[in-house]
């Protein structure tokens, strides 16, 4: 069984999958308004939609540099809007194909959900991890190094696009670790042309570079998701 946002992309005509595109009903951006100026889209268009390999040619090339990073620079899980949830299980909750039973302090119990990297259901929440589908010290490579610590925290906890953090299984994610899609992709066949889509969304979101072999394989992976689209706005 499938969230209503990964249902959604895989029965939309055409496999167009943006999320904003194709995802019924309420959003984690209608629960979270997002930090963002659409006016400032590199597309030039309101909501920034491109085809996923024209996509891949809006992102800057530039060579990366880890000199610096540490993981405790992002400041992680936030409550933002001061509810008791916060972004670790405000993703639990969106993602949930079960939601679970929601207690006091936003304690959790029950539910289940999709981890599309490996296409399977998890039933233990304590199983699943938050992925930044660009990991943290990639966005310390590609631009994040140059950020104020405010916005580090920002994109670290972003609930604003449903295309930068996802709940998926631990050892998919953990194998992932910090790897770019020239070094890793979803075990999950399926999982190809939405990764992508996800990666190409965060980046441009964000403002992040691309180095040319991270650049390579997403260029291949575009190639076999002809009907692919990248929908993001930036954050401002």
């Amino acid at each position: 069984m499938f969230s209503a946002r990964r249902l959604a992309a895989l029965v939309c005509p055409l496999l167009v999958l943006s999320a904003a595109a194709c995802t019924p009903g309420a959003s984690r951006e209608d629960a979270k308004p997002p930090s963002a100026d659409p006016s400032a889209s590199p597309s030039g268009g309101k909501n920034g939609t491109l085809g996923l390999s024209d996509a891949i040619g809006r992102l800057k090339m530039a060579r990366e540099s880890r000199t610096g990073y540490e993981r405790n620079k992002f400041h992680l899980w936030t409550d933002a809007d001061h509810d008791g949830c916060d972004t670790r299980k405000e993703v639990l909750l969106a993602e949930a194909v079960k939601k679970p039973r929601q207690g006091k302090s936003c304690k959790l119990a029950g539910g289940s959900w999709l981890s599309y990297y490996d296409d399977k259901t998890v039933s233990d929440a304590r199983k699943l991890d938050i992925d930044h589908v660009v990991p943290l010290a990639e966005a310390w490579d590609s631009g994040a190094s140059k950020w104020t610590p405010e916005r580090r925290e920002q994109y670290a906890n972003d609930l604003g696009a449903e295309r930068s953090l996802v709940a998926v299984s631990l050892g998919p994610n953990r194998t992932k670790g910090d790897k770019d899609p020239a070094e890793w992709m979803p075990p999950a066949k399926d999982a190809t042309c939405t990764y992508a889509v996800d990666w190409v969304s965060a980046k441009l979101r964000w403002r992040l570079t691309a180095d040319r072999a991270e650049a390579k394989a997403l260029g291949a992976v575009a190639a076999g998701c002809p009907d692919a689209t990248v929908k993001f706005v930036p954050a401002s």
